[in-house]
């Protein structure tokens, strides 16, 4: 297909700790975030993603991929499926970030058909069936993947994410703030800085928006958002 690859500043990727991505990602424990990023010490199975960084962080377009991992491991996509089909995408695409890639018809089709061929191989009938035969539920599956994610319009791939929607619409992920913390207002600010802010000031909105210059709904926001992680 010959997918472009996104040549970006890599102070422009986002840097995340495993904490981090488990964290965004509500996953409980790194270790399964570990074994996708460098494979199993007890297997010979290799990584899932070809990231971008070695050590224990992963840029945005990793983290990407890695929510894309999770919600088809929740639709029980076998782990040997998902792992032989992102390898044939990254081959057939020339492309690091397969899995991180808008679910267009030309991205989905192609994507569809190749997990499809995986799952034939490795005997994982379930995903086959619903890759071969459910074009309209792999679509649906692929949608709520895609859904609070803005992408590129030239290259496709993903450059922001609003992680809990309209939940709290107001705070994005992107990695050209904060490295990719998450952030929050027209002077993007990170929800992680604002929270702290708010414990030191006693729970005090107002004296925070002030010290920031943002607004005082922003706070509360940031705040919520920041307590819904830790939940």
């Amino acid at each position: 297909m010959g997918a472009r690859t996104l040549e970006a500043d890599p102070l422009l990727a986002g840097f995340f700790t495993l904490k981090d991505a488990a964290r965004l990602l509500h996953i409980e424990k790194t270790t399964r975030i570990r074994g996708w990023l460098t494979g199993w010490s007890n297997s010979k199975a290799g990584p899932v993603i070809d990231r971008d960084f070695s050590g224990p962080v992963v840029s945005f377009l990793d983290l990407m991929e890695l929510r894309f991992v999770e919600h088809f491991r929740r639709q029980d996509v076998s782990m040997p499926t998902i792992r032989r089909a992102a390898a044939r995408l990254r081959k057939e695409w020339g492309t690091k970030h397969p899995l991180a890639y808008a679910n267009s018809d030309k991205y989905l089709t192609d994507r569809r058909t190749i997990f499809g061929q995986a799952a034939e191989a490795e005997g994982d009938k379930r995903t086959w069936d619903l890759a071969t035969n459910q074009y309209e539920m792999w679509a649906a599956i692929e949608a709520v993947v895609a859904k609070h994610v803005a992408f590129d319009p030239v290259s496709e791939l993903a450059k922001s994410w609003h992680p809990l929607g309209s939940e709290f619409p107001n705070v994005v992920v992107d990695p050209r703030f904060a490295f990719g913390q998450p952030v929050i207002g027209g002077r993007p600010t990170p929800t992680a800085t604002l929270f702290r802010q708010w414990k030191a000031e006693g729970g005090d909105r107002g004296r925070v928006a002030r010290w920031f210059r943002i607004e005082p709904a922003e706070v509360g926001e940031a705040v919520d958002f920041e307590l819904s992680l830790a939940a």
